[in-house]
């Protein structure tokens, strides 16, 4: 009898370990604006040697970096759009920041679920609505706030939280893990920070990070926008002329006696940046590089924050004996400018903010500490993702699985160039609508629209001999060859992802008004009109 019981529990057992599906977990971790060159696995040299980000390089030397990783469209909500959905932005419906989501349509989370995953979204996705195929969302309204935030949940629940919010939405993901998983399902868990977006508010730990430290400026940080289209002219997106002393770098010459930030060492540190101010009064370039040093100061100090969630979550998957059972991603929604070309923000087709951060940790998939240099973008997310899980990507999502390069494999087909898009124009920092196509070396930029002369110019780059994007060569007759093979791989890739001819007159932009532009401007040497 007791034989009897010992056979008939060891099948039982055997029938609940083949019961438990095995595919990977998920954990999928996302931050607002977060440039690559400010994650230390990237090497830039302004950054070098100081520790800004030693958990995510600590996933680049456990798995993949991607060097060539871009979005399609640089600015949030629709790149979390064509996240959710594996389609560039005139497929999704999300051209821009404003303007209403189709939740209907089909998204990644939806067919997951239905395959048995559980998906969980945590933080910022900056999308208004109520989400489909998650288990559980919980996410900030719209950019959110950097402390004290409140949540909406499904069904248009309220939650408010005290606290500093890259830390509530690590504590909340980590409760999760630990007390809400069904552990006989794999999990599709996104976290998404708020950090690093502007206003740059830092955790009162990180305050005095960097204090006394300087940053070399970037080559091109007093760029005069000559030999390009006068986009880069005309744009309001410049740390001399747009960056906020009061709202976005907390400076005034009159600070009241009184004034609060809220924790004593933010008071103590924004103080003396205001006695700075005050005493010296700088003017001039000598202005401009000090509001460098505040805002690139700020920014890494949220970045610190976010790095030390990386930690904490991966920690947690350690504790959970999950760690080898979990593929590990990090990305941003897109790059953003760190003083190149005297810029913050994003938007342009130039490298920096076309370009995002992209690290993979797959345990016995990834190779520890590769690099890969093939064409990736963010319409390739959600095919991954599916991929992941052995389910089969649907026909109308526009990316393509990265799978094969996680495992070091790159197809033959692979893609040789990229299609891009901005459309929020009039709106945010008046940069012109434009289009262009990029094949790792050449990148071909049409601007158009409202406000540009004639109706269209072009830009024309050569990135192995100008890799800060300072010359335009579309006028330079030595490229003539590549820029008719560039130009005929735009109308390709225009034709390839069914792209409108005219954009649609019924997008919605932001609210805020463009600078005007600056009539019988001077024909730029590299912007050619039409």
């Amino acid at each position: 009898m007791k034989r009897l019981i010992a056979i008939m529990a060891g099948i039982f057992c055997l029938t609940q370990v083949h019961a438990k599906d095995n595919r990977p977990n998920i954990l999928w971790i996302f931050t607002d604006d977060h440039s690559y060159q400010t994650l230390g696995a990237y090497g830039d040299p302004r950054f070098e040697g100081i520790g800004i980000t030693p958990n995510m390089d600590q996933m680049a030397k456990g798995g993949i970096r991607f060097d060539r990783c871009y979005v399609g469209n640089s600015i949030c909500s629709p790149s979390r759009a064509t996240l959710l959905t594996g389609k560039h932005s005139h497929k999704n419906g999300k051209y821009t920041n404003a303007g209403r989501f189709d939740h209907n349509q089909q998204q990644f989370q939806k067919i997951l679920s239905a395959n048995g995953y559980q998906t969980v979204m945590m933080g910022k996705i900056h999308i208004a609505g109520q989400f489909q195929g998650f288990d559980y969302w919980e996410v900030l309204s719209g950019q959110g706030t950097y402390n004290d935030p409140f949540f909406l949940l499904e069904g248009g629940k309220r939650v408010d939280r005290k606290g500093y919010t890259t830390d509530i939405i690590t504590e909340q993901s980590i409760d999760w893990l630990k007390n809400r998983r069904d552990p006989n399902k794999p999990f599709m868990l996104m976290v998404h920070h708020k950090a690093p977006h502007r206003n740059w508010q830092p955790a009162p730990r990180h305050m005095d990070l960097y204090q006394d430290f300087d940053f070399a400026l970037p080559p091109n940080f007093w760029d005069d926008y000559s030999n390009r289209a006068t986009a880069a002219r005309d744009q309001d997106l410049s740390i001399d002329k747009s960056m906020s002393m009061i709202g976005d770098l907390k400076v005034t010459a009159d600070l009241p006696p009184n004034a609060q930030f809220g924790n004593a060492l933010k008071r103590e540190l924004y103080t003396r940046r205001n006695e700075y101010f005050k005493k010296h009064r700088p003017t001039g370039k000598e202005l401009v590089a000090w509001k460098y040093q505040l805002y690139i100061k700020d920014y890494l100090r949220c970045i610190k924050a976010v790095d030390e969630s990386i930690g904490n979550l991966r920690d947690t998957l350690t504790e959970l004996g999950l760690d080898k059972d979990t593929v590990v991603m990090y990305a941003s929604d897109q790059g953003f400018y760190m003083g190149e070309h005297g810029w913050f923000d994003k938007r342009f087709m130039y490298e920096e903010s076309f370009r995002t951060p992209f690290i993979v940790d797959w345990p016995g998939v990834t190779k520890p500490g590769s690099v890969n240099t093939d064409l990736a973008q963010n319409i390739d997310f959600a095919p991954t993702f599916l991929d992941m899980a052995g389910i089969e990507v649907p026909s109308d999502m526009q990316g393509v699985s990265l799978v094969p390069l996680l495992k070091g494999q790159t197809p033959k087909d692979w893609r040789r160039s990229l299609y891009y898009r901005y459309y929020e124009y009039p709106g945010w920092h008046s940069v012109k609508r434009h289009e262009g196509a990029f094949d790792k070396r050449f990148k071909l930029i049409r601007y158009y629209g409202k406000d540009v002369e004639n109706g269209e110019e072009w830009e024309f780059f050569d990135l192995e001999k100008d890799p800060t994007e300072m010359k335009s060569e579309y006028n330079n007759p030595e490229y003539a060859a590549e820029l008719a093979r560039m130009r005929k791989e735009l109308a390709n890739l225009r034709e390839y992802y069914d792209v409108p001819e005219k954009d649609d007159p019924n997008m919605q932009m932001s609210t805020k008004p463009t600078r005007p532009a600056k009539k019988n401007a001077a024909k730029r040497k590299g912007g050619k009109k039409k």
